[in-house]
């Protein structure tokens, strides 16, 4: 299936070859600024809200917020499930079952153009890596971000830290287990059978940093 990837032959890797630890999805100290920025992600198998970390990755943050409130993820779906590994959206070609053949392979930042990694290890985030409830962008190499984005089935210490880590999923992580579980096809990495669609996403500002541009 041709989309956005996380690197190829390292995400069956990474699916395959690493031991699972799940360490539920507490934010960690200092990982952007808790509830500065969150996103109440509403999709038809229920709703997760998210802390933005504008801190450690405002452009991307920035990007996101912008898409959001121009109601841009508005009928997406979920065209993405790897099992046990993570849950992908955020492709506007996903919204037309006609486009099905090209899902993953859309996506337009809010400036219209791609936009650089924020890989900064001395961030917080960065040194957590991806964890359970992480929230990162899709990318097809290095500086090709735009729309996409993926939320963490579980903890991995395998995945290469190739891919902007820009918040994490604070309520409602049983929705994303739920839709990591839908059937799907081919597995262990395919296309959901049952539509999963984002209904919107809703950004929720309570004081903190605005991301930069």
């Amino acid at each position: 299936m041709n989309q956005l990837s996380f690197g190829g032959a390292s995400l069956l890797f990474a699916v395959f070859m690493f031991a699972f630890f799940d360490r539920g999805v507490a934010q960690g100290p200092g990982e952007g600024v808790p509830g500065a920025h969150r996103a109440i992600v509403e999709t038809s198998m229920g709703n997760f809200e998210i802390d933005l970390y504008a801190e450690d990755a405002p452009k991307t943050v920035e990007n996101f917020m912008k898409l959001a409130e121009r109601k841009y993820f508005d009928g997406v779906r979920f065209h993405r499930v790897v099992r046990n590994f993570v849950i992908q959206t955020g492709d506007p070609n996903s919204k037309d079952k006609k486009k099905m053949d090209v899902w993953g392979q859309g996506g337009e930042s809010a400036w219209g153009k791609e936009f650089a990694d924020e890989l900064n290890p001395a961030t917080p985030s960065f040194k957590a890596g991806y964890m359970k409830g992480v929230l990162a962008m899709a990318n097809k190499g290095p500086n090709t971000n735009t729309s996409q984005f993926f939320v963490m089935l579980r903890d991995n210490t395998t995945l290469p830290k190739n891919y902007t880590i820009f918040g994490k999923v604070t309520k409602g992580i049983e929705v994303v287990e739920k839709i990591g579980q839908v059937d799907i096809d081919p597995q262990p990495d395919g296309r959901p059978k049952v539509d999963v669609v984002v209904k919107k996403i809703r950004i929720m500002h309570s004081g903190g940093p605005t991301p930069k541009k």
